[in-house]
C-alpha cells in the first residue's frame, strides 16, 4: 500500500534531502534540511540523522508530532520547472534502528505518517498544485 503515485514514488526515491517543519513549545516554527529515505513500503518517509535525539525537532515532536516536509528541487531553470511534494502528519519516533540510515548515525530515527500530501511539477503542470487526503492510490 502506498500513499503516493508511482510518479510521486519515483521522486522521492531519486532525492535525498528534504526539509522538516515542527513547531516549538513557543509557537515558533522551526525548518529543518535532513537526509530521509522512502520506507520499504511507499507509505511514510522515515528520516535520520547525526544527534537527532539530542536535537531541536526531536524534542518539539516530542510535545507535538504534527509535521511538516518538503522535498523540491527545480527540473530546469529556463523554462523555470519547479516541482517538489509536501507531506503533512505525524511523525512516530523511534528510539533505536536508525543506523539503518549510514554508519554513524543516531539511533534515534522518525517516521512521518502522511496525512496530506501536496504536489507540483511532478504529475502536472509545475504552477498547479494538487492536494489530497493521505489513503492508497489503489483505493483501499
Amino acid at each position: 500500500m502506498s500513499y503516493f503515485t508511482e510518479k510521486e514514488t519515483e521522486y522521492l526515491r531519486g532525492q535525498r534531502l528534504g526539509r522538516l517543519a515542527t513547531v516549538g513549545s513557543d509557537g515558533s516554527p522551526h525548518v529543518v534540511p535532513v537526509g530521509f529515505r522512502l520506507d520499504p513500503d511507499g507509505h511514510a518517509i522515515e528520516v535520520g540523522g547525526h544527534g537527532l535525539s539530542a536535537s531541536k525537532k526531536w524534542h518539539d515532536l516530542q510535545a507535538n508530532p504534527r509535521i511538516a516536509f518538503v522535498v523540491d528541487d527545480l527540473e530546469s531553470v529556463n523554462p523555470w520547472t519547479p516541482r517538489g511534494i509536501e507531506i503533512r502528519g505525524r511523525a512516530e519516533l523511534h528510539s533505536d534502528g536508525g543506523q539503518k540510515f549510514g554508519s554513524g548515525w543516531d539511533s534515534a530515527w522518525i517516521r512521518i505518517m502522511p496525512h496530506r500530501i501536496v504536489s507540483w511539477g511532478i504529475e502536472g503542470a509545475p504552477f498547479s498544485a494538487g492536494s489530497r487526503k493521505a489513503r492508497s492510490v489503489n483505493g483501499n
